[in-house]
């Protein structure tokens, strides 16, 4: 029995490594533009793989809008902005019914929310009816405009940026909505040397272009691949553990955890771990996962999945620090 797993393995492991060759292909496009930000580019292509959706955090200007649009153009697949304010209706995301005269009928303008690529800019700023608007199409992958029912395009992909700083006249997004995306990444500053290069490109304003080096029949591939990437039942438990330690820490010997977490992450958290895990598995070229794959996406899988209380608020403890003391707890397989 060992010997046809290992067969299979290696099978597996040929495959994958045929299938993603042309992931250092699209790193290498994007890196023509995109300077440094290693961490952000590779979770939007975990989020593009695992057909999942990114919620980044960061302050302005740390080329967010820039990253996916140079994502959509090397991939050659169709990208919307939508610049979410207090103002803006569901119609606006989705698309509405106008009323044709010379027919004498309604026609539907399809809105922006038709793309592979969506950037919902600023998410937070919006009232809760747009949000849910745009999060029915991430569930569901189709819009209802009037009584006609449309399915999006294959890939889609929608990542909504959120600007910690500014909380002014801000709707914070609801924990149910919050647990829609895969992966929520936050964004810090570039290393010295990466913001000199940036700066010295912007004032010479010598920037490359990008070409389309991926196809979308490549991507949705990839997307069926990434599901073969063998993953053991070690590692399904180990992951399951990470994700009832955060519902249960008294169980796993974390104690001093249980008045610091209000509620832990649903089974949307242990399907999008395991699925990060395979993705991230995939971009390192492996066909199958080890404990660090899992390691390295815990904190982008759980950081917006675990609720903290107002105890732990007070003495400044943030999901982050809960996700390491859990991570360091849990036996490794």
């Amino acid at each position: 029995m060992e010997e046809t797993t290992t067969v299979d393995i290696s099978a597996v492991n040929e495959k994958i490594a045929q299938e993603s060759a042309f992931i250092d292909l699209l790193i290498l496009e994007m890196n023509k533009v995109i300077v440094g930000q290693k961490h952000m580019v590779e979770r939007l292509l975990i989020g593009l793989l695992g057909q999942g959706h990114i919620l980044l955090e960061g302050v302005p200007g740390l080329a967010k809008t820039l990253a996916i649009n140079t994502l959509s153009k090397a991939v050659k697949g169709s990208f919307s902005r939508i610049q979410f304010t207090p103002d803006l209706l569901p119609a606006d995301v989705v698309g509405t019914l106008i009323y044709n005269i010379k027919e004498n009928d309604f026609s539907i303008k399809k809105g922006p929310i038709f793309a592979n690529f969506v950037l919902a800019d600023e998410i937070n700023r919006a009232p809760a009816k747009v949000q849910s608007a745009l999060l029915e199409a991430m569930q569901e992958k189709q819009v209802t405009i009037g009584d006609e029912t449309f399915i999006l395009d294959k890939p889609f992909l929608v990542m909504a940026t959120q600007n910690p700083v500014e909380q002014e006249g801000t709707y914070p997004l609801p924990e149910a909505q919050v647990d829609r995306f895969m992966l929520k990444t936050v964004i810090d500053y570039p290393k010295m040397n990466e913001e000199q290069l940036i700066m010295r490109q912007n004032l010479l304003g010598a920037y490359e272009t990008v070409k389309p080096v991926v196809t979308l029949n490549q991507i949705l591939s990839a997307q069926q691949a990434v599901k073969e990437v063998y993953m053991d039942e070690k590692i399904e438990k180990y992951i399951l553990d990470l994700i009832f330690a955060t519902r249960y820490p008294e169980k796993y010997n974390l104690e001093s955890l249980k008045p610091l977490i209000s509620f832990g992450a649903s089974p949307r958290g242990s399907i999008n771990l395991g699925n990060a895990a395979k993705c991230y598995a995939f971009i390192k070229r492996r066909g199958y996962v080890v404990p660090e794959d899992v390691r390295a996406v815990v904190h982008d899988v759980l950081r917006h999945r675990i609720g903290i209380t107002y105890e732990a608020e007070a003495e400044n403890i943030t999901s982050e620090e809960i996700i390491n003391r859990i991570v360091n707890e849990i036996e490794v397989p």
